[in-house]
């Protein structure tokens, strides 16, 4: 297992607080967190597809169904030898079972090198992820944060992180991204630190069970 910590005495988490007061909240709050890595990349994004425009437990159970299907390891050679049927019998829909059969084609080919990715910058790492069907940039961008652990990541479309921007901001839901991208300026050259403990937020259900961050503090 594989992970990144961050802490609140940490020089980078210190520049994210003072660049901006209202995170600061959020992070003090929290406290440390650990971010584990899922560092088997085909799996990822075969996880990462699945997980699109779906809930994170009805992804996590597709996966899991996945899983057992391949007897556990889910590999490019894997995949392709398993029938469309088979694929679609564990929950993919007719779409995603396209894209992780595209994916798996392309990493046995080369056409998608894997081995070397995290050799190339994140701009181009983006580039050669969306050139496999059904890697959006969103769907990249996770790549960056929870795969290879970069640390100047936004992942915009993320619409949990949405939701925890305008939490956080307390802005309307029609200006959710917007806050977000505003706000993601202040934390360059560490936008990833700002974006795991948004995700925090959610996970520890702040973002349901209060009003604001400053409930949460009283608390």
């Amino acid at each position: 297992m594989v992970k990144i910590t961050f802490k609140t005495n940490d020089a980078s988490v210190n520049k994210v607080c003072e660049q901006d007061p209202v995170i600061k909240k959020l992070i003090t709050t929290i406290g440390d967190i650990d971010v584990v890595l899922r560092t088997d990349y085909f799996a990822s994004l075969v996880r990462s597809i699945i997980g699109q425009q779906i809930s994170v437990s009805a992804a996590s159970a597709i996966y899991g169904r996945l899983q057992q299907l391949v007897n556990g390891h889910i590999t490019a050679e894997g995949l392709l030898e398993q029938s469309t049927e088979d694929l679609r019998s564990v929950g993919l829909t007719k779409q995603k079972t396209k894209y992780v059969q595209d994916l798996a084609e392309k990493v046995k080919s080369r056409e998608l090198d894997l081995q070397h990715l995290a050799t190339y910058n994140d701009k181009m790492i983006v580039k050669q992820l969306t050139n496999v069907k059904g890697i959006d940039k969103w769907t990249a961008e996770v790549f960056l944060l929870l795969t290879l652990g970069r640390q100047d990541v936004l992942a915009a479309d993320d619409v949990g992180l949405q939701r925890a921007a305008q939490w956080l901001y307390k802005t309307e839901k029609s200006e959710r991204r917007k806050i977000l991208v505003e706000k993601s300026e202040l934390w360059k050259p560490y936008r990833s630190i700002a974006v795991f403990y948004l995700w925090e937020a959610i996970h520890l259900g702040y973002v349901v069970d209060y009003g604001t961050v400053e409930e949460v503090e009283k608390v």
